[in-house]
């Protein structure tokens, strides 16, 4: 009989490869072949349809299928970020419910040319029929279908427009999507509404702050408690540090409600049952499980986090720093662990400048490693449980005691990386970019210091 090999302990590791393995336990804890199997509702009377949005779609959609009975009928269409649709086995059964991808964060006329699909698949529902909406992070630009009204509407390049000015102002993933939701014609509810009679699933895994159903992917299958004034508060408070507010008959839309999307209480979601099936929360417990396994003490700060990157990255710091300078308030050797979705305002560009690249993460780690001031025995790493960094091919990165000191012979400038939003500018060159392509799901933000 063959023992199980005991964990290894973290004296073995190296703190990069201990910080790795710690990633991985979470992204493997939010990956829905390991989740989604509790959630399944029962076989229909009538038809059951598949529909969905966000960067776990392909996942979603795949291990729903593998799931779901092989002799009842059913068919759907999700929609995932380009890339980000993982392979299927050689020996897979026939795919039933079709896979599209689109661009994220800004959207583009393959994630438009989907949701009216997706919508167009709601017609001719009936009271016997289930339809199970998978949804993700992500879902907000992934399945975007642009208000229209009578005498009026918004076009994809007002909503490519305005979803780059608050991608760029530092606005909350909650502002964020309260104005993605009312500019739409399927996001906030409309899903739900288009759906009724039929009973409605919604399967949701979470990567916002506080795991509220209406604010993951702008929440197209539940209530929603924002308002048009609301959305266009947010957007006036924004477009004076912006490029202003775009378009005059939006305003108006907002102003006389044209734009209200549908609110609880509505008799569209009697029938309704949503079930979060991964949480940030729920990984930041697997990567203190696994590194308790390995003999080290972990403390999760929160899974909640918001707040300017380098910011939040500065806190961390000297939380870090007081630990190793006095044991306090968290004896060592220790993992801190937290989550959340912090932002970064894109500062404006000096004349001449290159473009910065990089996202939260890498923004973060930035904050930290100024702030850490070359801390002895202190190591980070920040990453996006989705495998992408912002707009970057890379998850985020790395910190270490010698990062600055790497980087002054580099002759990389860290004042004017953090100037220039420009992560990947300063962490590449140290050899501390932390790469693993699309994991096929996403709690949003990891970080873990490290503390020996």
């Amino acid at each position: 009989m063959t023992m199980p090999k005991p964990p290894t302990h973290f004296s073995d590791l190296e703190p990069r490869e201990l910080l790795t393995q710690l990633y991985w336990a979470a992204v493997r804890q939010a990956l829905p072949s390991h989740t989604l199997a509790g959630f399944l509702p029962p076989v229909p009377k009538g038809r059951t349809l598949v529909l969905g949005a966000g960067k776990a779609g392909g996942s979603m959609a795949h291990a729903f299928d593998a799931l779901w009975p092989q002799d009842a009928p059913m068919s759907g269409l999700v929609v995932t970020r380009y890339g980000h649709t993982p392979p299927r086995p050689a020996d897979a059964l026939p795919q039933r419910i079709e896979v599209v991808e689109a661009a994220h964060p800004v959207p583009d006329a393959a994630g438009l040319a989907a949701a009216q699909r997706i919508l167009a698949l709601t017609e001719g529902l009936t009271k016997d029929d289930l339809v199970i909406c998978l949804i993700s992070g992500g879902g907000s630009s992934l399945l975007t279908l642009p208000a229209q009204w009578e005498g009026g509407g918004i076009s994809l390049e007002d909503k490519q427009r305005i979803n780059t000015m608050l991608l760029e102002s530092g606005a909350s993933i909650q502002e964020m999507n309260c104005v993605r939701k009312h500019l739409s014609a399927i996001k906030g509810g409309r899903l739900a509404a288009a759906c009724y009679p039929a009973q409605v699933v919604t399967l949701l895994i979470s990567d916002v702050p506080g795991d509220a159903p209406s604010v993951i992917a702008s929440g197209p299958t539940v209530p929603d408690p924002t308002s048009c004034a609301d959305a266009l508060s947010i957007l006036k408070r924004l477009a004076h540090i912006s490029r202003g507010l775009e378009t005059d008959f939006i305003v108006k839309a907002l102003e006389d409600g044209t734009l209200e999307t549908p609110k609880p209480g509505d008799p569209v979601f009697a029938r309704n049952q949503v079930h979060l099936i991964a949480t940030p929360q729920q990984s930041l417990e697997a990567a203190a499980a696994a590194a308790r396994a390995m003999g080290l003490t972990a403390h999760i700060l929160s899974d909640e986090m918001e707040g300017e990157s380098r910011e939040v990255g500065k806190v961390h710091a000297a939380l870090a720093r007081a630990v190793a300078q006095r044991g306090e308030p968290f004896a060592r050797p220790c993992v801190i662990l937290s989550g959340g979705e912090t932002t970064v305002t894109i500062r404006p560009r000096r004349e001449g400048a290159a473009k910065g690249r990089g996202g939260r993460a890498g923004e973060f780690c930035m904050g930290l490693a100024q702030a850490l001031q070359g801390q002895a025995a202190v190591w980070g790493l920040a990453a996006d449980t989705d495998g992408i960094d912002g707009v970057e091919d890379n998850a985020g990165a790395f910190v270490a005691p010698d990062t600055l000191a790497r980087a002054k012979a580099a002759g990389t400038s860290l004042a004017d990386c953090l100037d220039r939003n420009d992560a990947v500018g300063f962490f590449q060159p140290l050899g501390d970019v932390f790469t693993t392509g699309p994991t096929h799901t996403n709690v949003n933000d990891f970080r873990a210091l490290l503390v020996l």
